[in-house]
C-alpha cells in the first residue's frame, strides 16, 4: 500500500508543480521568501490551479498507459502520437520543438507514430545538441508502466521521448529520470545517479558531472532551464538543496516544489519535472490538500483522475475489486452496512461528522477520508462541490500511513481554510468509527481544545468511536495554531 502511495503521487505531484509554476513562468529567480500560489495568468492565461502543457502531455501518455499498454510498441506509440495531436489542436501552449515536429507531422502520410518519430529524428539531426525539456517534462508518468523491469521501463521511456525529443541527449534525461521515478516509487529512495549504466558509455562520465554539479546546490544557479540537461539540473537542485525535516519528512514535498518554481524561467516545466519524482518519493498522501483541491486541466481531471491514471498504470489496467477509482459507487458490505450518522462537530457546528450512508447534509465542502465512488458526492447534473480526497487508511500498522502526523494535521488544517471561507464542511469516512473522529480531534486541537477535553466531547456525539488506537493518538497530538 506503501508503493502504491507513491506511485498514486507522481502524475499528481508533477501537476500540481505544474499549476504551481504557471503563474511565474518566464520570469525572473525568486527569493526564498517568496511563497508561490496557484494563481493562474501566466504568458498563457491559465485559470488558477490549471495544469499546463507539461502535464497535458503527460495525461496524454496515461490515458494509453492505463491500459496495460507496452510503450514501446507502434500501436501504443500510434495512440500517444494521436493525442499529442489532437492535445495540441486546441492548447494553449505547445513548445517550439514540439510545435514543429507536429506541423511535419500532420503534413505526412502513413502510421502517426512514425510520421512524428521521423519528423523527430530529422529536427535532431539538423540542430544537433539543441534540445529543448519538452520530453522530460512529461516522462515520469512511464516509470509507472513497467515498475518492475528497469530494462523495460528505459526502453519505454526513450520511445516515448523520441516521438519529439530525438537528440541523444533528450533522451538519456529522459531514461535517467523516468529511472528515479521508478526507484522512488519502489523503494523510496531519491538517486539519479543509479540510472547511469542505462544510457550508453561514452556519455555516462559527462552525465555524472551535471548531476554532481546540481546535487545539493542552490537550484537558482540554474535560471536558464529551458535545455534538457539544464531543467533536470534544476529539478535535481530543487530537491536536493531542500532539506527533508526530520519532525515531518513529507513537508519536503510542498518545500523542494517551492524552490523549484523560485528558480525562475521555465517554472512551470522545472516544478512538474520536480514534482514527478517528489510524488513517487512522498506519495499522494503528503501532497497538500489545498493543492489536490485545486489542481486541475487537459483532459478534465482534477486530483482523482489523475490518481487514478497513475494507479491504472501501475496496475497495467488492473482495477480493484471494489472498482476504485473508476466505479461511479462502490458497493461492499461495510460500505452497506455504515450507520446513517450526521452530528455536529462538538466545537464547530459548521462541521458535520458522518458515514458513506449519511442523510443529506446540505454542506457546500466535503472532506472523504475514504474511498468513495466517482459518483458520489456530486453526481452527474449535480452542481459540484468543493471536494478534497484523503489518503488515510484505518490500520494499526504505521507503515501503511507513512505520513500520519502530517496527513492529520493537513486535514485539520483544509477544514480551517474551508470554514475561513465561509463553508460548511461534511467530513466523513466509511462509519465514523476511526478516521472521521480522529480527524475531528485534529481540528479541535487546532483549535486550542485541549486533548482530553476534545477527546470526551467527541466521544459523546459520536459513542461508537474507536477511542484509540494510532488515529486517534496521533491527533490528539496535533498543535493548537
Amino acid at each position: 500500500m506503501t508503493q502504491a502511495d507513491r506511485a498514486a503521487g507522481v502524475l499528481l505531484g508533477q501537476a500540481c508543480g505544474d499549476a504551481l509554476g504557471v503563474p511565474y513562468e518566464f520570469g525572473p529567480a525568486l527569493d526564498d521568501a517568496f511563497e508561490p500560489r496557484m494563481a493562474g495568468g501566466g504568458p498563457f492565461g491559465f485559470a488558477p490551479g490549471e495544469y499546463s502543457d507539461d502535464t497535458a502531455m503527460a495525461v496524454c501518455i496515461a490515458e494509453v498507459a492505463r491500459s496495460g499498454a507496452d510503450l514501446t510498441s507502434a500501436d501504443a506509440l500510434d495512440q500517444i502520437a494521436q493525442r499529442f495531436l489532437d492535445w495540441a489542436a486546441g492548447a494553449k501552449d505547445v513548445g517550439t520543438q514540439t510545435r514543429a515536429v507536429f506541423a511535419e507531422t500532420r503534413h505526412g502520410t502513413g502510421p502517426v507514430g512514425t510520421r512524428m518519430r521521423e519528423a523527430s529524428q530529422a529536427l535532431a539531426m539538423a540542430q544537433p545538441g539543441r534540445v529543448g525539456n519538452g520530453a522530460l517534462m512529461r516522462t515520469a508518468i512511464v516509470a509507472l508502466s513497467r515498475v518492475r523491469d528497469r530494462d523495460a521501463t528505459a526502453a519505454a521511456a526513450r520511445s516515448v521521448a523520441m516521438l519529439t525529443h530525438a537528440d541523444p541527449l533528450g533522451l538519456d534525461s529522459c531514461v535517467l529520470w523516468t529511472e528515479a521515478v521508478r526507484v522512488a516509487v519502489t523503494t523510496g529512495e531519491l538517486d539519479l545517479l543509479g540510472g547511469l549504466d542505462l544510457v550508453p558509455e561514452s556519455r555516462r562520465e559527462r552525465w555524472r558531472q551535471w548531476i554532481d554539479e546540481a546535487t545539493g546546490v542552490d537550484p537558482r544557479r540554474f535560471d536558464r532551464n529551458g535545455y534538457t540537461v539544464w531543467a533536470l539540473q534544476a529539478a535535481w537542485a530543487a530537491i536536493t538543496w531542500t532539506p527533508v525535516p526530520s519532525d515531518d519528512p513529507a513537508s519536503h514535498f510542498a518545500a523542494a516544489l517551492a524552490n523549484a518554481v523560485r528558480t525562475g524561467d521555465d517554472t512551470d516545466t522545472v516544478a512538474a519535472i520536480a514534482g514527478g519524482l517528489l510524488g513517487a518519493r512522498w506519495g499522494w498522501s503528503a501532497v497538500p490538500l489545498d493543492w489536490s483541491r485545486r489542481v486541475h486541466g487537459y483532459g478534465g481531471h482534477r486530483a482523482r483522475g489523475l490518481v487514478a491514471l497513475s494507479l491504472r498504470t501501475l496496475n497495467r489496467g488492473r482495477i480493484d475489486g471494489d472498482g476504485w477509482p473508476d466505479a461511479p459507487h462502490l458497493d461492499s458490505h461495510a460500505y452497506r452496512s455504515a450507520p446513517p450518522t450526521l452530528v455536529p462537530h462538538p466545537h464547530d457546528a459548521g462541521v458535520l461528522l458522518g458515514t458513506v450512508t449519511s442523510p443529506p447534509h446540505g454542506c457546500d465542502a466535503v472532506i472523504s477520508l475514504c474511498r468513495i465512488g466517482a459518483d458520489d458526492v456530486a453526481p452527474p447534473g449535480v452542481e459540484p462541490i468543493d471536494h478534497v480526497e484523503v489518503r488515510l487508511v484505518d490500520t494499526e500498522d504505521p507503515a501503511e500511513n507513512p505520513h500520519l502526523a502530517h496527513v492529520l494535521a493537513d486535514v485539520a488544517a483544509q477544514v480551517q481554510r474551508f470554514r475561513a471561507d465561509g463553508k460548511t464542511v461534511f467530513l466523513h469516512c466509511v462509519a465514523a468509527q476511526n478516521r472521521t473522529p480522529s480527524a475531528a480531534i485534529a481540528y479541535s486541537r487546532l483549535l486550542g481544545v485541549p486533548a482530553e477535553q476534545a477527546a470526551a466531547e467527541l466521544l459523546a456525539v459520536l459513542p461508537d468511536a474507536r477511542g484509540r488506537g494510532l488515529l486517534w493518538t496521533t491527533a490528539a497530538a496535533v498543535e493548537p495554531t
